[in-house]
């Protein structure tokens, strides 16, 4: 099982969240994602969109302005 990284650095909301959606789509159960943001709207929002998706948020570090989620496909 791969990881796969999606760098959102940059963008702001709703673009995270798209594109997160739009990876987590493409990925197998059982893969993670490491997604990069700086957009702290997606401290709420990426956990929201995961609650939909039924998709794991498996970690979240935040290290000054950059937050990183490790996403594990369901």
């Amino acid at each position: 099982m791969g990881e796969t990284t999606l760098n959102c650095l940059g963008l702001k909301c709703p673009m995270p969240v798209l594109k997160t959606k739009k990876e987590l789509q493409k990925m197998s159960s059982g893969q993670t994602l490491k997604l990069l943001v700086d957009d702290k709207g997606a401290l709420k929002d990426i956990p929201a969109l995961l609650n939909k998706t039924g998709d794991e948020l498996i970690d979240m570090i935040e290290e000054g302005d950059k937050i990183t989620f490790i996403i594990k496909k369901a």
